[in-house]
């Protein structure tokens, strides 16, 4: 369940230091400073995915500063990346200053010292990374701080398509997808900086090779399931139909070809084993996803040369003595 913290309930005159309180307890230590003689009330509801800690901010204009001070205090190190959403906020760290409107997006590094100042009521999404598990060098990170990320295009728009909907949706998540929705969110993060670095055609294969390993492994889990498709999947780990096959173009696959592979290699298996016979070819085929007994027919006759019930026939004269759980799955 998500976090709420508000000052709504407050007066105007105790609403500054319950926002510093909230502001520092719930990202890390840092000075808030209230723009307006009467501070708007603010609110922050957090919620966390794994490792991941996503908090979605609304308030009125202030300044938030983290300087060394702070930072000798806190051993808690994040890669810090925000969501504008309304208002606009002007971000300084690294020597560099930048302005970040609706839509736009920036990182910041906790380790070393920033500021923000917004002159308006705002509202933006957070999303707070354990710096030691996002493998990149502290130089990289230097020089993409305090910069805009528009989310237009290459992996800043898949990074910003991803994590807003990963934030809409964080409270449906059980733990195990929650692992795996901040697992691959870390790997896109990863893709983003390499891109901006110039080294994608390295790390970004590795990147979206593991990507590509965790489709898999949901497909796998899922393959009785009639409706799996690639909108589905796509849906599934927060990613477009169009990203999807291009990952599955990577090993020279389609991704219904695939998934009719994995299929008619378990439906194979399965029609040699002695209970087999009770249950039936169609109720084997049904099992592992096959909604139509004649197409699977034509599909397993296409991919063995054989019909499923000649399979079977002959596997019970042992001339597929082997082949029952010993085969290997393509993956």
């Amino acid at each position: 369940m998500p976090t709420v913290l508000s000052t709504e309930p407050l007066t105007a005159a105790d609403r500054a230091e319950r926002w510093h309180e909230v502001v520092s307890g719930t990202f890390m230590p840092m000075d808030v400073n209230l723009l307006e003689r009467e501070p708007s009330p603010g609110t922050i509801v957090s919620s966390r995915l794994g490792t991941l800690h996503i908090s979605r901010v609304q308030a009125g204009p202030q300044v938030v500063k983290r300087n060394k001070r702070h930072i000798s205090r806190d051993d808690r190190t994040s890669l810090i990346v925000s969501l504008q959403q309304q208002g606009t906020a002007t971000k300084e760290q690294d020597g560099r200053e930048t302005v970040i409107g609706p839509g736009e997006f920036s990182i910041s590094d906790s380790s070393r010292p920033f500021r923000i100042k917004l002159e308006e009521e705002f509202a933006f999404t957070s999303f707070h990374f354990p710096r030691e598990e996002l493998h990149v060098r502290d130089e990289d990170l230097q020089v993409l701080t305090a910069t805009t990320f528009t989310g237009e295009e290459g992996s800043a728009a898949l990074v910003a398509t991803y994590l807003a909907r990963v934030a809409r949706e964080a409270e449906g998540f059980d733990e195990g997808v929650g692992r795996r929705v901040a697992a691959t969110a870390l790997d896109l993060m990863v893709m983003l900086i390499d891109e901006r670095r110039g080294r994608s055609a390295s790390k970004g294969a590795r990147v979206a090779a593991a990507s590509l390993e965790r489709v898999k492994e949901h497909v796998l889990r899922n393959l009785g399931d009639p409706d799996l498709s690639p909108p589905r999947i796509a849906e599934a780990h927060f990613m477009s139909v169009r990203y999807l096959h291009k990952l599955f173009q990577l090993e020279g696959l389609t991704v219904g070809g695939w998934i009719r592979a994995q299929r008619l290699e378990r439906c194979r298996r399965e029609l040699l084993r002695p209970r087999a016979a009770q249950a039936g070819v169609a109720a084997i085929a049904q099992r592992w996803g096959f909604v139509s007994p004649s197409h699977f027919s034509r599909v397993f006759r296409a991919a063995y040369g054989t019909t499923p019930r000649e399979w079977q026939l002959q596997g019970r004269s042992g001339a597929h003595r082997g082949d029952i759980d010993g085969a290997p799955t393509e993956k």
